[in-house]
């Protein structure tokens, strides 16, 4: 049984998302499908089967989100004493040994990685190269492009 760790707010947005789903857009495809059969021939009836397609795909995320929910692992990093370390939840600014270029990072559960929002999965292999680290260590981070190295800067519990 796998188990997902996740963010407080991560584990909120997938709970919005299942709530929006079930309460929503559930509903709405239920008239959309017996709107579409009230059209007559189901064979040749492009919107029924439009609607029954986009049913299934619904079901399908809502059944992902339940069974995520269900075995995920909620840690709410700012009930853990700061101690500088990297840790799953911790926001982490990392610097470029070479080129000196600062990025910040959140490391998050697998659901929440959004690079655009400095949010990158634990199972990354940046996350996977900084959790267990102090502020001040150097990491390797192995990338297509070759080996490059890190200085942790800072770590912050937020």
């Amino acid at each position: 049984m796998n188990k997902y760790p996740m963010t407080v707010q991560g584990a909120r947005a997938l709970e919005e998302e299942l709530t929006h789903l079930t309460k929503v857009v559930r509903p709405k495809l239920s008239q959309d499908i017996g709107t579409a059969r009230e059209l007559g021939d189901l064979k040749e009836n492009a919107e029924y089967h439009a609607a029954r397609e986009q049913q299934g795909m619904v079901e399908a995320r809502i059944r992902d989100i339940e069974g995520r929910l269900q075995h995920a692992v909620v840690i709410d990093v700012t009930t853990i004493a700061p101690t500088g370390k990297v840790i799953f939840g911790t926001t982490v600014e990392i610097a470029n040994v070479e080129t000196d270029e600062s990025v910040t990072y959140q490391i998050v559960g697998e659901d929440e990685a959004d690079i655009k929002l400095s949010k990158i999965s634990v199972g990354s292999p940046i996350a996977r190269a900084l959790v267990g680290k102090d502020e001040g260590d150097v990491v390797a981070v192995k990338t297509p492009g070759g080996l490059i190295e890190y200085e942790i800067v800072e770590v912050r519990h937020l």
